[in-house]
């Protein structure tokens, strides 16, 4: 078993960092590929990023809290997966209002994935009160976090999950792989909502249908939204037309 340090300032200082790191993967992902960026401002407005702020803010705090609320220590938190969730809700809304049918998450691919795979050391290393923490294994890789149980380090499967994703989509978009170039987006959501599904039985959640946690549901939810993207043709669906509201 590994003794892992924590401290609760942690999780500030990881969500500091994972917002530095996203956006250096935003810069870097812009000069790189700059096509993405020019197809983001021509197919939205400024309400686009409104909607997206507020679904993503809802969504961390209605999913977050909804499971939150039935532990054995009721409180209210928030979640980076309802943040996703909420946010692409919002965002499909905007582009159904606005006529807009085409892919709109080449220029977050990276950021996200970088922001996610930052952000969950911060969630690993503040400990048993995050909330996050896995349930207890045997595995000669179980991390006691301050109570003495091995557990599973979760926030790390997590985390490494999420940096080969970005290390396979550089790699691949560099050498102009289709799916890279296409259907980066929602390939970045099927392999976070599946890898995130499987964690789930990792975890101490309380259970909503079965075995399944409200965030089990949730995973199912963004792994269809992707799939159904691919299958209808993801970034190249149909010509952009332009939006001045």
């Amino acid at each position: 078993m590994i003794s892992v340090p924590t401290s609760l300032w942690l999780h500030y200082a990881g969500d500091a960092l994972a917002w530095l790191g996203a956006s250096a993967a935003a810069w870097w992902q812009q000069r790189r590929w700059p096509e993405a960026g020019r197809g983001l401002a021509r197919d939205t407005a400024p309400s686009y990023f409104v909607s997206l702020a507020v679904g993503a803010l809802a969504g961390a705090w209605i999913f977050g809290s909804s499971n939150s609320l039935r532990s054995a220590i009721p409180l209210p938190s928030h979640s980076i997966a309802g943040a996703l969730a909420g946010g692409i809700v919002a965002v499909e809304l905007w582009k159904a209002a606005h006529g807009i049918r085409r892919s709109t998450g080449g220029s977050f691919i990276l950021p996200l994935a970088v922001g996610i795979a930052i952000g969950r050391l911060g969630c690993f290393l503040s400990g048993l009160p995050d909330y996050t923490y896995g349930t207890p294994t045997r595995l000669s890789w179980a991390v006691d976090l301050g109570d003495g149980v091995g557990r599973h380090p979760v926030q790390v499967y997590e985390s490494l999950t999420m940096a080969v994703f970005a290390t396979v989509y550089v790699r691949a978009r560099s050498r102009d792989r289709s799916w890279a170039r296409d259907h980066a987006f929602h390939a970045m959501i099927i392999v976070y909502a599946s890898q995130r599904f499987l964690w789930e039985f990792l975890k101490p959640y309380p259970k909503l249908i079965g075995p399944l946690n409200i965030f089990h549901l949730l995973m199912l939810g963004l792994i269809t939204y992707g799939l159904g993207w691919w299958c209808r043709g993801g970034e190249r669906d149909e010509p952009a037309r332009n939006v001045r509201t």
